[in-house]
């Protein structure tokens, strides 16, 4: 029997690093919004899957305004976020009714491929968490006020979502009083006392932060086989 298929969809960004006036997930990527993108991404996976988009209530006309300018209407649970990440993943937790696995992924990131959203099911159904990471390209070092010393990039993964878990268990986890440390849902988990699975993510799967991320994002998009105007 298969578990029921949750995404939760964080969107909560203000676009201050990418310098622009409009929140970063409804900037136009190849001509349409990073959010829709990033939704249609899950959609092409499962169109059974149940999506919870938790946007700051501010923004919800600009969303509503640009559902109908881009005619995308397929079923969405909107859910208010946060003052925090933290706050917001909890509030959209709170939508989900019931037993399965739920991906947490971050509305800016567009890229995401239906086989890594796939994995992440088919990996939490089996050890209740799976988080896609990729390895280190560079060489990297450690820092303090004096001092550099060069560290094995081999030990360290940087992480990106999804980060797919049991439902019980997540919610179970964001229970926990918010810290600062706790800097994604891994982390919330793993403080919880859960151990947390990595999988081999994709270096495609960029967030969108910063000017160039765009750029890069939209030569990816030009690169895909699939039509995705």
């Amino acid at each position: 029997m298969h578990s029921k298929e949750y995404a939760l969809i964080v969107a909560g960004g203000k676009g201050t690093r990418i310098k622009s006036r409009l929140p970063k997930q409804f900037l136009e990527l190849h001509g349409k919004p990073i959010l829709l993108h990033t939704l249609e991404a899950f959609f092409r996976y499962s169109k059974s899957i149940e999506i919870i988009l938790v946007l700051p209530e501010d923004d919800f006309k600009i969303w509503s305004d640009l559902c109908k300018r881009h005619h995308f209407n397929k079923p969405i649970t909107l859910q208010k976020g946060g003052e925090s990440r933290f706050q917001s993943v909890k509030n959209g937790l709170e939508k989900i009714d019931g037993q399965g696995l739920v991906a947490i992924h971050d509305g800016v990131r567009p890229l995401v491929s239906e086989d890594i959203i796939g994995a992440s099911f088919r990996l939490a159904a089996v050890h209740q968490s799976a988080v896609a990471a990729v390895r280190l390209k560079e060489s990297i070092r450690m820092t303090d006020q004096d001092n550099t010393k060069a560290v094995d990039r081999s030990r360290f993964r940087l992480i990106q979502t999804p980060q797919t878990f049991d439902v019980a268990l997540i919610k179970q986890a964001y229970q926990l009083k918010e810290d600062a440390s706790m800097t994604d849902d891994a982390s919330v988990a793993e403080r919880s006392g859960h151990v947390i699975s990595l999988f081999e993510g994709s270096y495609e799967n960029i967030k969108i932060t910063t000017p160039e991320d765009l750029i890069i994002a939209e030569a990816l998009l030009n690169s895909r086989k699939v039509d995705v105007k």
